[in-house]
């Protein structure tokens, strides 16, 4: 006789049908429970987490050493609070950890890279940060503290808790005390210079800033004529770069590289803003806008600009366009020369070096890029352009030293890449339209109002198509300010922009 499941189950009783389901319910959810729990403990993130560094830092920062003894866990902010979003994360992120143990080479990630803010606010939750700290203005909280949360209580729908506490869940080496902007100790000659360096003849120098020990180099250029803008037939070319247009460069220095910590700790230390409100500034610079001595320096910076990754001869990041126009007041002041912003016509022409490709030097952008799918599965010979750019595949992540790379037909160093560059220039996506077609265009000098300025070049976190000669961008002044709280803002940082300094350009008498 043939076995019928359904005959035998038919002769089971309903109760017990339902008390087996029941059984089995209950099975399932404590088995979920169980498996939820033990996969969400630290030692289970730690035995296939492929950054052990974030164990470290995690046993040396606040969430750990907490002053009640209370240790704040993994999940506690790389998960959601509770619900269906944290099983869905978990999942994902469980996905993503155990993948990168068994196929990914740990070694390779630049894990310095992975913890600035844009990474880490895809994996660390707002809900997570409120669930714990429901009491924003506890009664030892100080005045600076209680104006920053204050400013997040009206700006909650933008800011997120990273914006001011990165470092508070992994611990970041700070700068020693006494190593602020200003402070710090430029290389170079022991004598302290008297006077700047005379000029009889247009020839490259090198500036002398008297008062420091501070010197950089100055390179001639050398007047002609050139075209503007990218061909439509070029790579990833945008539609703000045409039309193309001939103009007529007169001579003008432009600085050899990007203006140097050491150079803009010397106008911080001889013009500091230290103890100065940023409306006593603002006020100061504006009743006297023509007036040399009312130059002022920048006040100190909310957080610290150079990002931990050392100053000195790398580039100075993170000043706003207003704090580059000071410096170049200041220094037009202190040298009796006339030094200034490049133009966007003087940018490009000194950056293009007399080439009319997307470089300076021999490649397409389809080369080198890293947008093209086939160049990721495959990889790309990138010799050429990383020996002349700092770009987001050889940066490490960082602004790096200008003598990393060689330079150009000028002779001028990280004209692209390594950090965005301030022009003179309002922005317009249409400023080519505006240049007769004809005949060359003398020294042009951009639209005569905007909201936004130019810059030039890419920078360190820039694709390779990103940093073509013709690519251009403008700033985003609110964008670049929303995580700082001070009322008003600072005119001389920014709080989130990471990637933009600038050169100078001093006029040809």
């Amino acid at each position: 006789m043939k076995f019928h499941p359904g005959r035998w189950l038919g002769r089971i009783p309903g109760k017990y049908i339902y008390l087996f389901v029941f059984a089995l319910g209950i099975f399932a959810v404590v088995a979920f429970n169980y498996s939820l729990h033990s996969t969400s403990t630290n030692s289970f993130c730690e035995s296939c987490h492929v950054h052990p560094q974030a164990t470290i830092s995690w046993k040396q920062g606040a969430h750990y050493n907490t002053r009640s003894g209370v240790i704040v866990d993994c999940v506690d902010c790389h998960l959601p609070p509770g619900g269906v979003p944290y099983v869905t994360e978990k999942v994902k992120t469980g996905t993503r950890d155990i993948y990168g143990k068994l196929f990914k080479d740990a070694s390779t990630i630049n894990w310095d890279r992975r913890s600035r803010r844009d990474f880490a606010v895809h994996y660390v939750y707002k809900a997570s940060c409120v669930r714990c700290h429901q009491n924003l203005f506890p009664s030892d909280l100080t005045k600076k503290g209680q104006d920053a949360h204050l400013y997040y209580e009206q700006k909650a729908d933008e800011l997120r808790c990273l914006n001011c506490h990165l470092e508070t869940g992994h611990y970041h080496e700070t700068p020693p005390e006494g190593q602020g902007i200003g402070m710090q100790t430029a290389e170079g000659p022991a004598e302290i210079y008297t006077e700047p360096t005379r000029v009889d003849s247009f020839a490259d120098f090198t500036e002398q800033i008297p008062g420091s020990r501070v010197n950089f180099d100055m390179v001639a250029i050398p007047g002609g004529t050139y075209t503007i803008g990218s061909p439509e037939t070029e790579p990833y070319r945008e539609t703000d770069e045409g039309p193309q247009r001939e103009l007529q460069m007169g001579d003008f220095w432009i600085g050899k590289a990007e203006v140097t910590w050491n150079e803009y700790e010397a106008f911080y230390a001889q013009t500091s803003g230290e103890g100065r409100s940023e409306d006593q500034v603002a006020l100061a610079a504006a009743g006297l806008p023509e007036n040399l001595e009312a130059v002022t320096g920048p006040t100190p910076a909310y957080g610290n600009p150079g990002q931990g990754w050392g100053r000195g001869d790398r580039p100075a990041i993170t000043m706003t366009y207003y704090a580059a126009t000071q410096y170049c007041r200041w220094l037009s002041k202190v040298t009796g020369k006339t030094y200034r912003l490049p133009t966007e016509a003087e940018w490009e022409y000194a950056a293009r070096a007399g080439q009319n490709g997307a470089y300076f030097f021999e490649g397409s952008p389809k080369d080198y890029t890293r947008k093209r799918f086939w160049n990721r599965l495959f990889g790309v010979d990138t010799t050429t352009i990383n020996t002349y750019v700092i770009y987001d595949e050889n940066s490490e992540g960082m602004t790096q030293f200008a003598s990393k790379v060689a330079p150009n037909p000028f002779g001028l160093l990280n004209t692209l890449g390594n950090v965005w560059e301030f022009c003179s220039d309002w922005y317009a996506p249409d400023t080519y339209t505006h240049y007769r077609g004809d005949q060359p265009v003398v020294d042009p000098a951009g639209p005569e109002t905007g909201e936004e300025h130019v810059i030039r070049g890419g920078s360190f976190t820039s694709d390779a198509a990103e940093v073509r000669i013709a690519n251009r961008s403008h700033t985003r002044h609110d964008a670049w300010m929303v995580t700082d709280p001070q009322m008003p803002k600072s005119l001389w940082w920014y709080s989130d922009n990471i990637e933009v300094g600038f050169r100078v350009v001093c006029e040809a008498e």
